[in-house]
């Protein structure tokens, strides 16, 4: 044992000294990181804001100005007189607005009657947009009929009912609190994966391992001190990646700190243990590199749940996305983040991550063998 921890511990000097001469691996652990959180949390946005909405009114009546005024107080809405519907049409096709809402010529006799429509066309092309933009329309009309009732008395005396919705663990509906604890794991996925899987794959080519394999260290003492310096590289850039989402993002983070790294040291540990099984099957920096982009980055991106329900997509990509330990450290992260500790979440995903972890590092071993090819 003492021989052991002997040779790893010589082994994982000479790799921290190599690592401090190879700049290349100090920017995909920091420099990376900082520069994919920035680009993607100020980047991506999921909301839609100021939407340019076209005001058409048949006929301008007090009554029917007081409606639209609802839409003008909104922060989402930013609404548009058009003098005609042709104008109006000519603005959507021109893409100048998102939609166009018109009132009739009947509206305000409507209104008092109870029986009031208006027309909301939306620009299609982009369907998120103008799914998003039909809520804030909707809700805006509907915030001021609920302030009309109130002000009726109607609600009272008709004894109708009123819904009070709230929204629990993301109250600011901010899509940058669902996407920023997604980008650390596609960031963890990419920083642990190449830096591995580059490193390694990159000595394989220079044959400076083929130097080792004469010396009495072993597999398990190699592999292990290609992880230790790059695990804690990979942290360091972790911690910049937390604090980039309390300062600039305002995510918040209602569940323990040390809980939060623990599950993030182990996802690393898998993407470093997927690392070096790349590099040691493809013995090739270009081809691990290409290999880890496509086993790594786009699952992660696409079926771990960071853009999309699960629950959503095919059955088979549905399966195939749980399958991932991206999804566990995903499931986990934003749950941390979001809505504190969930001993159930919590239980699952460490114990899927650790699985996942010996698994690589089994096969990092199997295909890391000392000998000539």
């Amino acid at each position: 044992m003492k021989a052991f921890l002997r040779r790893l511990a010589a082994l994982t000097a000479k790799e921290f000294r190599q690592m401090a001469r190879d700049p290349s691996s100090i920017a995909i652990g920091i420099v990376l990181p900082i520069v994919l959180i920035l680009i993607f949390g100020y980047g991506i946005s999921l909301d839609v804001r100021n939407a340019p909405v076209a005001i058409v009114m048949e006929r301008d009546a007090p009554m029917t100005r007081e409606v639209l005024a609802g839409l003008e107080a909104s922060a989402w809405i930013s609404p548009r007189r058009a003098s005609s519907m042709r104008d109006a049409e000519a603005m959507l096709q021109r893409r100048e607005v998102d939609a166009i809402l018109r009132t009739g010529s009947r509206f305000e006799e409507d209104l008092q009657q109870g029986c009031a429509s208006m027309q909301l066309i939306l620009h299609g092309v982009e369907t998120t947009t103008a799914q998003l933009t039909e809520q804030y329309v909707t809700a805006a009309l509907a915030r001021y009929a609920q302030l009309r009732l109130d002000r009726s008395g109607a609600a009272a005396q008709g004894g109708s009912a009123v819904l009070q919705g709230r929204v629990w663990f993301n109250e600011a509906s901010d899509s940058t609190w669902y996407l920023v604890p997604g980008l650390i794991v596609i960031i963890m996925t990419l920083v642990g994966a190449f830096l591995t899987a580059l490193v390694m794959a990159r000595e394989w080519e220079r044959g400076t391992l083929e130097s080792l394999f004469v010396t009495p260290a072993g597999r398990a003492e190699l592999l292990l001190s290609k992880i230790i310096p790059y695990f804690l590289l990979g942290l360091n850039g972790l911690g910049l990646c937390l604090t980039a989402a309390h300062w600039l993002f305002h995510v918040p983070m209602r569940g323990p700190l040390w809980l939060l790294i623990l599950c993030s040291a182990l996802y690393l540990i898998v993407a470093l243990g997927m690392g070096l099984f790349l590099s040691a099957v493809t013995r090739s920096q270009f081809l691990a590199c290409q290999v880890a982009l496509i086993v790594s980055f786009l699952p992660t991106m696409m079926l771990s749940g960071f853009l999309f329900d699960l629950r959503s997509i095919p059955a088979i990509a549905r399966i195939i996305g749980n399958v991932l330990p991206a999804t566990h450290y995903m499931t986990m992260l934003k749950t941390l983040f979001l809505a504190g500790v969930n001993a159930g979440i919590m239980l699952k995903g460490c114990a899927a991550l650790t699985a996942y972890a010996v698994l690589f590092m089994v096969l990092a071993m199997h295909f890391t063998r000392k000998r000539l090819d």
